[in-house]
């Protein structure tokens, strides 16, 4: 009989880890794309492609109100946190260290590699961005015309302006923003609950987008830019596998082993959804439950994180960008436009908040340093691909920088951390918002 059973729950995919179910859409996803791209099967990849932007669609849906609650709860929380000030600043210092260590890691990858030397493409047919970075982009876009336009328009940066100044108004208020912040404690749970059903449906997702990807691509397109690709993908992974381990390692003195089987299902699900802020609710609750971070801390650092840390989009991969649209164009690179790239990538990382992707931050580094922006059309091509890693390395650092934050301030639930525990489950792994007002 327990046998039966056991087979019933091998047979129901229900049942199955979210890994396994992620790692199952990937599988069909690489199929159906390789059968659309092989035998021309338009109904096929227009069938991806739906299912691939209706899953982003909804994902998209939600960041309005989950940014600007998550950030107000989570600013209005800091009142019950002690030593609030000194946290924020530690967690805000680590945030650019790292990001100065992640563009050192790009810069240094592009100077070994030269994904751009010997690349044969005219800038001529690249489309350039209609967006296009400036070095004041991200203080005069902060401040929205009207608070409603922030919302309609989904622009993350302001939303995250404006909950950052209702919830400091809030703690200046104290007694008397309590229903105020009642109301936005069960809206982000509202919101977050909605997000969850999304999750839910990321096997699906992952099939449509990989299966896009696929047929849209296929190896054409990556050939010539191979060398490039696998740099990012390298830089990449040089950040997760080497950098945050040592840190963890030297800095937190935590086992990074243990670390990443806890944190895995958010970064799994980050690389497939290419959505720092849809695998926030995710993010949030691996990093309370799993990684034993306190709630109070965590519900400030996480979605601040989710909005500003992006060491993927906003380090490694501009660095890389910048330099392989030099080489292309024949531009050489001195020290002076190296330190330009790496201050760029740690001062205005924040712009990438409001837009889709790396775009304006790779507008703003190409700007910068006086490149073609039609460099920036010529990689949008393959930036699906590549946006997979570099998503999963900016959620990755959203986790590791609040465990080294609290273990070095001795408020890390060491006992949470080091239990082991079972793969998550897409019935055991909804995330629950973190009270802000307990």
């Amino acid at each position: 009989m327990s046998s039966s059973i056991s087979s019933a729950r091998v047979l129901n995919p229900a049942r199955w880890s979210f890994g396994v179910q992620i790692l199952l859409g990937l599988v069909v996803g690489i199929a159906a794309g390789f059968i659309a791209r092989t035998w021309d099967v338009a109904w096929l990849t227009a069938t991806l492609k739906q299912v691939g932007g209706i899953f982003i669609q909804l994902l998209k849906l939600a960041v309005p109100p989950l940014v600007f609650t998550a950030v107000l709860v989570s600013v209005a929380g800091l009142r019950h946190v002690t030593n609030a000030a000194r946290l924020a600043g530690r967690t805000l210092a680590w945030f650019l260290g790292t990001s100065l260590i992640a563009v050192a890691v790009g810069i240094a990858l592009g100077l070994i590699t030269n994904p751009g030397r010997g690349v044969d493409l005219s800038l001529t047919g690249a489309k350039a961005p209609d967006t296009k970075g400036g070095w004041t982009d991200f203080l005069t876009g902060i401040v929205p015309t009207n608070v409603v336009g922030a919302f309609t328009g989904g622009n993350v940066l302001q939303l995250v302006f404006l909950g950052l100044v209702f919830g400091v108004a809030a703690l200046k208020l104290g007694k008397a923003a309590e229903p105020v912040l009642a109301l936005s404690e069960s809206v982000l749970q509202l919101v977050q609950k909605a997000l969850w059903w999304v999750i839910r449906l990321a096997p699906i997702g992952t099939a449509g987008l990989i299966g896009k990807a696929v047929a849209t691509y296929g190896w054409d397109l990556l050939r010539p830019l191979a060398t490039f690709t696998v740099a990012v993908y390298g830089g990449c992974l040089i950040v997760l596998l080497v950098v945050y381990p040592v840190l963890l390692r030297v800095v937190a003195g935590v086992n990074p082993l243990r670390f990443y089987a806890k944190a895995w299902p958010a970064i799994e699900l980050a690389f497939v959804s290419r959505s720092s802020i849809g695998t926030m609710p995710l993010t949030q609750r691996t990093t309370i439950e799993r990684l034993g971070v306190p709630g109070e801390y965590a519900s400030f650092a996480v979605p601040f994180g989710a909005t500003t840390k992006m060491d993927g989009c906003a380090a490694v991969y501009p660095a890389l960008a910048a330099i392989f649209v030099a080489q292309i164009t024949g531009t050489e690179l001195g020290i002076r436009d190296y330190l330009l790239i790496a201050f760029v990538s740690v001062v205005g990382s924040a712009a990438t908040a409001g837009l889709t992707g790396a775009i304006v931050m790779l507008t703003l580094t190409l700007s910068t340093l006086g490149l073609p922006l039609a460099g920036a059309g010529l990689l949008l091509a393959i930036d699906p691909i590549l946006d997979m890693i570099r998503t999963a390395t900016n959620v990755a650092g959203q986790m590791v920088v609040p465990v080294l934050v609290a273990k070095r301030e001795g408020i890390l639930d060491q006992e949470t951390f080091d239990r082991p525990d079972s793969s998550l489950t897409t019935r055991d792994s909804e995330p629950q918002a973190v009270s802000a007002m307990a």
